[in-house]
């Protein structure tokens, strides 16, 4: 017998408690308003030092950039176009947060998706999955990494996978090996970056809602995923980004190589 779950209240937003004081945040993907946005706010909320946030869409970045920077003030916020399939972009993001003492957090929250059967997908289709959201998610771990490692800090990682990289979904090969080897990912590189005393962790959304999904996905599987979650509703964006903001701080200072599913839903 199939239960309908009742869609429970979404909890008031928690404020900040200064947890990222006196921090510089590079946060990929972060304009609009998905889960990039959400903890792009979250942190400058928690006293980050400053944030150095980027996305591939020109626009929406320069919005960011006016709308963080009149609420929390212009020398705490920079914002640039970064495509993380390009290395000399990367640099150049992390080239902007030396410009605040360098990067001690770097959330690479950078991924791309879509629905595609196995049977139709392209070569293309599954590469620009792939370059983006695990290559992509590499490139950035590794910059980070060097800097973290060349300025002697104690810096951490934050990386967004997904629930798909460990549940099966239709239409989802090249995303879920994606996320899968996003986790993998996070695994390795944080034993490799714990000998400089470097932390790497990651969190796994299910479903998190947000316009872009609104967009892109039907009303009628919106509802089936809501289903599939114990709270019979979709997480806020913030809700994500309160965990990766928990993984930054020094409250998860003997977490690493960590995956954190942050999901209602059912076993």
């Amino acid at each position: 017998m199939t239960i309908k779950r009742a869609e429970q209240p979404t909890p008031d937003y928690v404020p900040g408690h200064n947890l990222l004081a006196g921090k510089v945040v590079v946060i990929t993907a972060a304009a609009g308003a998905g889960i990039g946005a959400a903890v792009t706010r979250r942190v400058l909320e928690e006293g980050a030092k400053a944030v150095v946030l980027s996305d591939t869409h020109e626009r929406r970045v320069a919005e960011a950039q006016e709308a963080l920077a009149a609420e929390f003030g212009a020398d705490r916020v920079r914002a640039l176009t970064c495509d993380v399939t390009d290395e000399a972009q990367v640099a150049a993001l992390l080239d902007a947060a030396d410009e605040f003492g360098g990067v001690d957090i770097m959330i690479n929250n950078a991924g791309l998706g879509g629905e595609v059967n196995i049977l139709e997908m392209t070569d293309d289709q599954w590469s620009k999955v792939l370059e983006i959201t695990l290559t992509g998610t590499f490139r950035c771990v590794r910059a980070a990494g060097n800097r973290m490692v060349a300025a002697g800090k104690k810096g951490v990682i934050v990386n967004n996978a997904s629930v798909i990289g460990w549940r099966a979904q239709e239409g989802q090969a090249h995303y879920a090996a994606a996320k899968a080897g996003v986790m993998a990912l996070t695994r390795c590189s944080a034993l490799d970056l714990a000998a400089h005393g470097i932390r790497v962790n990651a969190v796994s959304p299910s479903l998190a809602m947000h316009p872009f999904l609104a967009k892109v996905t039907t009303d009628d599987l919106l509802a089936e995923l809501k289903q599939r979650e114990a709270f019979g509703r979709a997480a806020e964006p913030w809700e994500v980004a309160n965990v990766m903001v928990f993984l930054a701080s020094d409250y998860a200072s003997y977490m690493t190589g960590e995956v954190v599913a942050v999901s209602s839903q059912q076993a």
